[in-house]
């Protein structure tokens, strides 16, 4: 099969839908399947693997995405020429899926990797919640009743589709992880950042953003720092300057001081050693979908604290694989100094994190949405072939 991949941003920004794109497209390469990776920008940079389209789109500040309503030429009509596309953002790449894709009868799926409604309340704060709603409602279901079929990655986000009023059969299929670097995970050498090894590490690996709820991590450390003294932070990843800067600065107003450790961005194929140094992985984001840094910590053996809510509860077992929390301060830090402070228990866990993660297996899931991709594709050929399809196909080039 020909598979494109439409996405509104792409490497080199780092993102959950970044590396499940390419994680994704990898595998399917190894099935034989060409896959293409179609989105804006960066016409310049220089990727790493084959068949990636660019179309020029316009910078917005720093974020890593571009806007563009319309594709180039050459990537309208290579777009053309696949026998599914897989969209992964729903408003510029989305539209653009339908206007391109679907005259010519070429399958469309949507997965829903974001919490738009909670993304709007971090970004949009002046915006009521009602009118965030109320757009969302307005141009979701439509959206999705335009194409073939819609994923979710979990069952928590499968329901916050129904509650937004997409009507479409939805199927929910884990976005997958190669586990096996994670699982076989050699430790760096704590000594390299001056830890030893009665030191408890807690560690945070994701993007530095709004969304992501670090200042309410940094002050419940804080509360855990006062109690355990062998305890420390350490924060992996990086975002937008500026909120780097707040976030850094946050933890001086705290009084942190080395007890929090920013290492920044690392390469991916460095995190596993970086996640096996440390003891817990936490997480106070509330606005994940399917948190493939939950899962890689898991499968490096860390038990997670996280906040009860859709994507982190749906893959951490309470009490099992990890603790959940309410989102208030008291309940949340209560929770991690204990994990700190239960060695037994942190060991249980560990055990159990890394039994879990297995269900989330990059060659599962690939499989999973394989079987979707050939039904959709095999239930297409009648109209692909037909000579209305191909006539439309042919006049689409030559206008364009």
């Amino acid at each position: 099969m020909r598979i494109g991949m439409m996405v509104d941003s792409y490497k080199p920004y780092v993102s959950g839908i970044t590396n499940y794109v390419e994680l994704n497209k990898r595998h399917l390469e190894r099935s034989g399947h060409e896959v293409f990776v179609f989105t804006f920008g960066n016409v310049g940079f220089q990727d790493d693997e084959p068949r990636v389209i660019r179309s020029p789109g316009l910078p917005l500040a720093d974020t890593g995405f571009f806007l563009s309503l319309r594709y180039s030429r050459r990537a309208k009509q290579t777009l053309q020429t696949m026998d599914l596309v897989h969209v992964h953002h729903p408003f510029l790449s989305g539209r653009l899926a339908l206007r391109y894709c679907r005259p010519l009868r070429i399958p469309i799926v949507y997965t829903n990797h974001t919490r738009y409604d909670l993304y709007a309340q971090a970004y949009l704060p002046i915006m009521p919640d009602e009118m965030s709603q109320g757009i969302l409602q307005a141009y979701l279901p439509s959206f999705c009743e335009g194409v073939d079929l819609v994923i979710a990655p979990s069952k928590g986000m499968e329901n916050v589709l129904r509650q937004l009023n997409v009507q479409n059969s939805i199927e929910v299929v884990p976005n997958g992880v190669d586990l096996n670097s994670f699982h076989q995970a050699i430790p760096i050498e704590r000594s390299r950042f001056g830890y030893g090894p009665e030191d408890i590490l807690l560690v945070y690996a994701g993007r530095i953003a709004l969304e992501k709820n670090l200042p309410f991590l940094l002050k419940s450390f804080r509360g855990v720092a006062q109690a355990i003294p062998n305890a420390s932070l350490i924060i992996i990843g990086s975002g937008v300057q500026g909120y780097d800067d707040e976030i850094k600065s946050i933890s001086s107003e705290l009084a942190l001081g080395t007890r929090v450790n920013f290492i920044g961005k690392v390469a991916y194929e460095d995190l596993p050693g970086y996640l096996a140094m440390c003891d817990i992985f936490v997480t106070a984001s509330v606005t994940e979908v399917h948190p493939l840094s939950v899962i890689e910590a898991m499968a490096t053996g860390l038990p997670v604290l996280g906040i009860h809510s859709v994507g982190v509860g749906d893959i951490v077992q309470d009490g099992n694989s990890g603790v959940l929390s309410t989102h208030d301060l008291a309940s949340f830090t209560a929770k991690l100094t204990r994990l700190c402070l239960d060695t037994p228990l942190r060991k249980q866990m560990s055990k159990s994190a890394q039994s879990a993660s297995s269900e989330y297996a990059i060659e599962r899931t690939t499989l999973i949405m394989l079987d979707y991709y050939e039904k959709l594709v095999h239930k297409s050929r009648p109209y692909k072939g037909s000579w209305s399809v191909r006539l439309r196909s042919m006049l689409e080039r030559i206008i364009t």
